[in-house]
């Protein structure tokens, strides 16, 4: 076996099918006991209580690395219970709505109360002027015993589209979550706003499939 694993991800061609391209492989973890022992390690991080809170919620909701740490208070709307990263911000440079779950709301009200009027949701470590560096999370991993080959916070996009694909949830809802935009001119007007309804049930049954696995170590 290849010590690089190829990952899938689909993305739209004339008339709408799907053909998988390559891409860059993180580490991750994927079966239920790693994720839930991931959890629980997580939920007993000593420190910076920000940096465990950016972690839980990158977890949550599977952005990337550089989405999360640059989230501003000003893109939430914990009303709405959504998240809007502007195109500026992501890597297509497309806007992208994040549906938050209960369980992903829940931790921006207690980090609001340490970060809630400054910019940044996840600031640095050294200055609430900055946010969170790019080496805090992967940094945190390996405190708790992951290797740099083992896991990384990229690789929690992988954790999740592995299993919200395990699990049956429409490919399509899973990769514009992802922020996987299509390759195809014909389909170069992105609705970011596409598949938000299935996306939202998505997004709050990955948040409560977190929930059993970090409780259950036997699952």
């Amino acid at each position: 076996m290849e010590k690089k694993k190829t990952i899938w991800r689909r993305i739209w061609r004339t008339k709408g099918a799907l053909v998988p391209v390559s891409a860059k492989h993180h580490p991750t973890v994927t079966e239920p006991q790693e994720i839930g022992a991931l959890l629980r390690a997580i939920d007993d991080l000593n420190g910076y209580p920000i940096v465990r809170f950016a972690i839980q919620f990158g977890i949550l909701t599977f952005v990337r690395p550089g989405e999360l740490r640059n989230a501003e208070w000003s893109e939430v709307d914990l009303g709405k219970k959504e998240w809007r990263i502007p195109a500026g911000k992501m890597k297509m440079r497309r806007p992208h709505i994040v549906p938050l779950s209960k369980q992903a709301t829940e931790i921006l009200d207690d980090v609001r109360f340490l970060t809630g009027h400054e910019r940044f949701v996840f600031p640095s470590t050294r200055s609430f002027d900055r946010p969170m560096s790019e080496n805090t999370v992967n940094a945190a991993l390996r405190r708790m015993g992951y290797a740099r080959e083992d896991l990384t916070g990229h690789g929690f996009r992988a954790m999740a589209s592995t299993i919200l694909n395990e699990q049956g949830w429409p490919a399509d809802a899973i990769e514009r979550q992802l922020a996987h935009v299509e390759g195809n001119s014909v389909r170069a007007a992105y609705n970011y706003a596409e598949h938000l309804d299935i996306r939202r049930k998505m997004m709050q049954s990955w948040a409560d499939w977190l929930d059993e696995v970090r409780k259950d170590p036997n699952r």
